[in-house]
């Protein structure tokens, strides 16, 4: 391997996005905002904003807000899931309001990637799969994001780990490569540097910083949570990674009768992740968590997680 990953003034990611550390807060619904991304800008790493839960008119004021508290020369970027029906006017209102760095998800690589390094911006995609990865680097990424099934939230449905992906993926394509999926401490951010990555993505440890917008009963409600409280669900329909609730129970029990896919969707209904993460309902709400959650027990700021995290490489 290159240990020039662990020497910040040669890593490839580093340079990339022009930051001190190879560190990414991953961009996740109704969490990440104009002031956790600004934190962790600030901090070092690079800040994204959520753009899956915002509307155009929303996401712009979420950029100016995290431009206004950016320290000179620092900046974010966004993450924009494809399967969005927004996602065009995200794009467009991110360029008007001079975004660079987009990573784009939940999608194909090929939609966006042409048009916005047209523009001068680098583009990264978020892969579950090796096969996946090959097709974003001939789409002319500039980097990926694999991410393993432990995540939070919308995973690949090959279930494949973390361990196992990011080695496959260095070994499929040539582009740097960011480790995602159960990646929370200084531990986990060298493995995933010593499986090839250049770089790592983090989003439930974010998530339990004091400036994501995650709705305090949902913090309280991680804070508790055991090695083996989340589950990969609704696999019929879209895979994705809870926190086992009420919600999540019931969902489970859907599809172990095999209910149709219309009937989780209907059970799924409309604004359940709004509900739990933002508002607090931690019964019916929909409360996407990796199994990172397992290890979390604290509600530090970003500069003191950072602080730790940045160890790696100093």
């Amino acid at each position: 391997m290159n240990f020039n990953t662990f020497n910040t003034q040669e890593n490839i990611i580093c340079k990339l996005f022009n930051i001190k550390y190879p560190i990414i807060q991953g961009g996740m619904v109704w969490v990440s905002g104009s002031k956790l991304a600004a934190a962790v800008s600030n901090a070092g790493g690079l800040g994204l904003i959520g753009a899956g839960s915002m509307k155009p008119d929303l996401l712009r004021e979420h950029l100016r807000k995290a431009k206004s508290l950016l320290d000179d020369g620092k900046h974010i970027g966004v993450n924009v899931p494809l399967l969005y029906r927004l996602a065009e006017e995200q794009i467009q209102t991110c360029l008007d309001e001079g975004i660079k760095i987009f990573f784009t998800s939940a999608g194909s690589p090929k939609k966006y990637t042409k048009f916005l390094k047209d523009q001068g911006c680098t583009v990264v995609h978020v892969t579950s799969s090796p096969a996946l990865a090959k097709k974003c680097e001939d789409a002319g990424v500039d980097a990926i994001v694999a991410e393993g099934f432990e995540a939070g939230g919308h995973n690949g449905r090959d279930e494949i780990t973390t361990m196992c992906l990011i080695p496959q993926v260095c070994d499929t394509v040539k582009i740097p490569v960011i480790a995602a999926g159960g990646i929370f401490d200084e531990r986990t951010i060298a493995a995933g540097l010593c499986l090839g990555a250049s770089g790592v993505q983090l989003g439930t440890r974010f998530l339990m910083t004091k400036e994501s917008s995650a709705h305090q009963n949902y913090k309280e409600m991680i804070l508790k949570a055991g090695p083996g409280d989340t589950r990969l669900q609704m696999k019929p329909y879209v895979p994705v990674r809870l926190l086992k609730n009420k919600f999540a129970m019931e969902s489970l029990k859907l599809e172990l009768e095999c209910a149709p896919v219309e009937k989780l969707v209907e059970h799924l209904g409309k604004g359940r992740a709004k509900l739990g993460m933002l508002d607090g309902d931690i019964d019916e709400g929909e409360l996407e968590v990796g199994q990172a959650s397992g290890a979390i027990h604290d509600l530090p700021s970003v500069d003191e997680v950072m602080l730790k995290l940045s160890s790696v490489f100093n």
